[in-house]
């Protein structure tokens, strides 16, 4: 499968992811029938329900059309899926999603932003900057930006022959890609169920950066740990944005040192495609975020404000918190935080029982397990003890109906509540904003 101007009907496994959903709409666009499972609902696959998808929620190998041509899936689902044995069965085309966009890829100039961190949020600023400029950019990001409508979407179909597209380092993915220009905003160990160990993680940078063509650019912080193997292995130009002095009194809607970095890397790619600095960042300036990057959500009943945060690596919490506390020097902050993956909480259990410096109280929610079964060596308890140990208040709570409520108690109006976690907790900033 090389092309996907025959298809006329797909079946997406994981519809709901943020993804998978953008490929999703991409191809309701272009008319084509599309049909997906997934979990649960979502605001994800309510809109593509509203597009003009057909959504089935849970598994069954029923959900799988009789006249589809291609089934696409995510790569959070196990091989003994129903869904994918009976697409196997039936000898249906199938493609995981990284498959997918790197056929898409291919067919475009690709501006590709990785990275362990700061990705999603580099990727909406690199399309804000194009789409402000006029170059029309193709975009799949990994949360919602605002089309030039204003609507929020994980999917912009553009005329142009740009596509700037988020890659993800998880099992490789971003392998898939044909980068013209590759941004790497940062390189650390995440994904350790999967990688062997930082050199493995690193190699695999260096094999995308290898896939750029001499006339490629490779954006990045020279100065940033473990990316000097990538720009000593590149044959493609090297770009390095932390040369790049923002102007003074230069500022973003968004808090945190580690937003100038990322502001600076899509001023980078901006000055390669020769947009002017003042486009560039009048763009910048203008940018909002992005879903789940630090989302003002509303007022609890007592007051407090609400922010929701996808992080959940502890050198992102650390980083979001920072930043909050700079924009919030006074108040109270209370984190509501989810652990994403057994795995994941078990390698860095040291790196979150000292995420939370800036935080007053931190409630912690059961590991959310995504694709892992439990070790039974592992949990949330466990990540609370580390935080105690540092000197924190800390609590164990079983809901998210226990966590909204304890929230609203450990501080007041005018103060902070942060959901944070990569699995569900934007569910508990749901719950707090809920107008009664």
């Amino acid at each position: 499968m090389s092309d996907f101007s025959k298809i006329k009907t797909v079946h997406f496994i994981g519809i709901g992811g943020i993804g998978t959903s953008a490929i999703a709409r991409m191809f309701v666009l272009e008319g084509k029938k599309v049909s997906g499972s997934d979990m649960a609902e979502s605001e994800v696959t309510e809109g593509l329900k509203e597009a003009g998808a057909v959504i089935s929620i849970g598994e069954s190998a029923e959900n799988v059309p009789e006249d589809v041509d291609l089934v696409i899936y995510t790569i959070a689902i196990l091989d003994t899926n129903a869904e994918l044995v009976e697409a196997k069965k039936r000898g249906i085309s199938i493609l995981s999603y990284p498959e997918a966009l790197g056929i898409l890829s291919k067919e475009k100039y690709t501006i590709a932003i990785v990275g362990t961190h700061g990705k999603t949020t580099t990727t909406a600023m690199v399309a804000k900057i194009l789409m402000d400029s006029g170059l029309d950019p193709t975009v799949i990001v990994g949360s919602f930006l605002f089309d030039k409508d204003g609507k929020r979407t994980n999917f912009v179909a553009g005329r142009s022959k740009y596509l700037v597209v988020e890659g993800c380092e998880y099992c490789r993915s971003f392998l898939n890609l044909s980068p013209s220009i590759l941004v790497i905003t940062n390189i650390d160990a995440d994904h350790l169920d999967y990688y062997r160990d930082m050199e493995d993680i690193v190699s695999a940078f260096v094999e995308l950066s290898q896939k750029l063509p001499k006339d490629g650019y490779l954006i990045l912080d020279s100065h940033a740990p473990n990316v000097q193997a990538v720009v000593k292995q590149s044959h493609s130009q090297n770009a390095d944005y932390e040369v790049l002095k923002l102007p003074e009194g230069f500022k973003l809607h968004i808090p945190g040192k580690h937003n100038l970095l990322n502001a600076r890397a899509a001023w980078g790619v901006a000055k390669v495609l020769g947009i002017s600095d003042e486009k560039a960042l009048a763009s910048l300036s203008a940018f909002r975020g992005t879903w789940r990057r630090f989302e003002y959500r509303g007022k609890a009943q007592n007051g407090a404000l609400v922010y929701d945060d996808y992080g959940h690596h502890p050198t992102e919490i650390e980083a979001t918190l920072q930043g909050t506390r700079e924009m919030f020097p006074t108040q109270k902050i209370v984190v509501v935080f989810q652990p994403h993956l057994y795995s994941r909480t078990k390698q860095h259990l040291q790196g979150f029982g000292s995420a939370f410096k800036e935080a007053s109280s931190v409630i912690l929610l059961p590991i959310y397990p995504a694709r892992e079964k439990d070790p039974g060596d592992i949990n949330s308890q466990m990540v609370v003890d580390a935080i105690k140990k540092q000197g924190k208040d800390a609590h164990l709570v079983q809901t998210f109906e226990e966590s909204a409520a304890l929230a609203q108690t450990l501080c007041g109006a005018g103060d902070l509540i942060i959901t944070l976690g990569a699995g569900e907790t934007n569910r508990v900033a749901d719950l707090l904003v809920k107008v009664n």
